[in-house]
């Protein structure tokens, strides 16, 4: 074993983090000891459950006075926050401490230097606080920082310190007690900075009420025992046998002298409380402890199944979305409880990956203490309650829509496109997902529109919704297959997610409406009356048009489907189309991405045979044009109609080729 201390250098993105905190600009440094007594107890949790699961452990380790312990000493300047919870192993402090180990911490690092540049504290908190790095907020408080850890069923512990400026050392210790202690060496009190008195009794009360009190385990907390006082005779201050405190704390020896441990929060869970005893403030220090957020959640949603069999919900949505809501590697899925006993963190089993963002606690009276997550997908219970947490879920969604609808536009703005996947994923709330959908549509140039409010805006008479997907609204509405729904008035909804390339295949309808994409098939927007008056004069066209469009689609056989005249353009010369039945060729792409082969589909080239580029070709066609030039033409038409589409000729060098020998001309 080794016995030397040892010297390690901090990842490169942890150095840039510290340097953060330990100049830090934010003005509420009180939340350093939230982040650390969340920690606790996520280490307690933890122990408890795995002492359920593993009988050796269970044997060998006293889990029948689990707590949080803080103490302060006044002359020494320190601050300790302790567990007697799992503990880490060395190889866990160098792994969790040492490093950020998630994905994206570059990234991370650097919207937080620009949050700090901007000086936007809210976004700085909030994005420390989606990274789950909270135990380097302790460097806002102290210039040093020392950890001593020991894991459950191991018999050697190890110490941890820094200063923050780069290194850590990492030792070994023989006699480390079972659990985590973190002591803080705080800084010089400096109120100006925020930087208060971290070993005042009652600013740790303060903080400890604010931030921690839901938490289920005790925090206890050395305190002076006054004379006469309840404390003094306190169960806290005594073990089993009667004795002084088995922590080593002293009770009162009736002067007023000597401190007890007292307990300082109230331990009640948010979720068994009623909802009338708790207030807001209350819910939203609960959602930052779960979800390490730092901003207040956006809705609270409570939920009480009663009856064969129970359980207790209190959940929460985000008012921003974390930055790995569209990382491989993130944590989804709310905690699992027991009768309040913690089974598990991110149970993915009772929440859909669509709603990945939700956070939240579910206590269930019926499960056994060792379910584990590989069962829990077939536990029809747990079916029975995601179901109902999903339409919950949803229906609040629904009615925050129509009740505050600034809230709802900060909800979908943030979750909209995750939400969305459910189209593809979650059949059985296909419409519900729908009914809470919004979209930009050409309707209003700023307000995005409901399903239920396009359908009530539609034409008498159409049968469908229309939408176009691009990569963006100006690039949409520039497309040529624009030009006709514009003309007549038909509103079309412009989708930009990646995603509605592909539920827009897979969602059939909406309320008896067919979802149409205007880019795809035929389009025919006139009335009965209006087919009638042009119908001869559609028939001339085609007749003068026919061995034009015979021509074109010999010559661009290799790329296109097939020439036809354009019912949809009105100002474009041409305009690429989807057959129906045919992918899409973003679709196709994002087949390909993801290594699933995809046979490439020839999409159709329509021509408006008002447009003068169009009616000048069919002339020099039928006057027997030179054959060469006239195929140049063909080609430069079919590149045109790729870029207005959004792709890219098929030979780009040719195409320039041909457009600069045709400016030439011009000249």
């Amino acid at each position: 074993m080794n016995t030397q201390e040892e010297t390690f250098e901090f990842q490169v993105e942890a150095q840039q983090l510290l340097q953060l905190m330990i100049h830090s600009i934010y003005s509420n440094k009180d939340i350093f000891l939230r982040e650390l007594v969340s920690n606790a107890s996520d280490a307690l949790d933890k122990l408890r459950l795995e002492a359920l699961r593993d009988h050796d452990l269970r044997n060998a380790v006293d889990t029948s006075d689990l707590h949080v312990e803080i103490e302060a000493d006044k002359e020494q300047r320190t601050l300790t926050v302790r567990d007697n919870g799992i503990g880490m192993s060395r190889d866990e402090v160098v792994q969790l401490i040492g490093m950020i180990a998630k994905s994206g911490t570059a990234e991370f690092v650097k919207n937080l230097k620009q949050a700090k540049e901007a000086a936007d504290e809210a976004t700085s908190q909030e994005l420390i606080g989606q990274f789950g790095v909270g135990f380097y907020a302790s460097f806002m408080v102290a210039d040093r920082v020392t950890l001593v850890t020991r894991r459950a069923g191991e018999s050697t512990g190890t110490r941890w310190e820094s200063d923050g400026t780069g290194t850590y050392t990492v030792a070994p210790v023989e006699d480390a007690p079972q659990g985590t202690a973190v002591t803080l060496h705080l800084k010089p009190v400096d109120t100006e900075d925020a930087l208060y008195d971290y070993t005042s009794e009652p600013k740790l009360r303060e903080i400890v009420k604010r931030y921690s009190d839901f938490i289920t385990w005790p925090i206890k907390m050395a305190v002076e025992a006054k004379s006469g006082s309840p404390e003094a005779n306190s169960e806290d201050a005594k073990d089993a046998d009667g004795s002084a405190d088995a922590d080593g704390s002293e009770e009162s020896d009736g002067s007023g002298g000597g401190t007890v441990l007292e307990t300082v929060n109230s331990m009640k869970a948010l979720w068994a409380r009623s909802q009338s005893e708790v207030g807001d403030e209350e819910y939203a220090e609960f959602y930052k402890h779960i979800s390490h957020d730092w901003s207040d959640p956006l809705e609270t949603i409570r939920l009480q199944a009663e009856g064969t069999f129970e359980y207790q919900a209190l959940m929460f949505i985000p008012s921003r979305a974390p930055l790995d809501l569209f990382m491989q590697e993130r944590k989804r899925g709310v905690q699992l409880y027991v009768k309040r006993v913690f089974i598990m963190d991110d149970c993915e089993a009772l929440m859909p990956e669509y709603l990945r963002f939700v956070k939240g606690v579910v206590d269930a009276q019926d499960l056994s203490l060792n379910v584990s997550r590989e069962t829990l997908q077939q536990d029809r219970q747990i079916q029975m309650m995601r179901r109902r947490l999903v339409k919950k879920v949803l229906s609040t969604v629904k009615d925050m829509m129509s009740q505050h609808p600034e809230r709802y536009e900060t909800f979908w703005t943030e979750f909209g496109k995750a939400v969305k996947e459910g189209l593809l994923s979650d059949f059985e709330n296909r419409d519900a997902i729908l009914d809470i959908a919004s979209f930009a549509s050409t309707h209003d140039p700023e307000q995005r529109t409901s399903l239920r409010d396009y359908v009530s805006r539609m034409k008498e008479g159409q049968q469908h919704i229309y939408y176009l997907t691009g990569e963006s609204r100006s690039v949409i509405e520039n497309s040529p297959h624009m030009e006709a729904f514009r003309d007549k008035g038909y509103e079309v909804l412009l989708l930009t997610d990646q995603v509605d390339e592909v539920w827009t295949e897979y969602a059939p309808e909406f309320d008896g409406k067919q979802f149409r994409s205007i880019a795809k098939g035929q389009v025919d927007l006139d009335t009965e009356e209006e087919k009638a008056e042009v119908k001869a004069e559609r028939e001339q066209r085609e007749r003068e048009f026919s061995e034009l469009l015979s021509w074109m689609t010999t010559a661009l056989q290799e790329n296109v489907k097939e020439v036809r005249l354009s019912s949809r353009l009105t100002t474009s010369p041409a305009c690429i189309v989807t057959d129906t039945g045919d992918l899409p060729p973003a679709l196709e792409n994002m087949y390909r991405a993801m290594g699933q082969p995809v046979p490439t589909a020839k999409r159709i080239l329509e021509l408006n045979p008002t447009h003068p580029l169009v009616s000048r070709l069919r002339e020099r066609h039928d006057e027997g044009g030179h054959e060469d030039r006239l195929g140049e033409t063909a080609e430069l038409l079919y590149g045109m109609a790729l870029l207005a589409d959004g792709g890219e000729p098929v030979d780009r060098s040719r195409f320039v080729g041909l457009l600069a020998d045709r400016l030439e001309n011009t000249l």
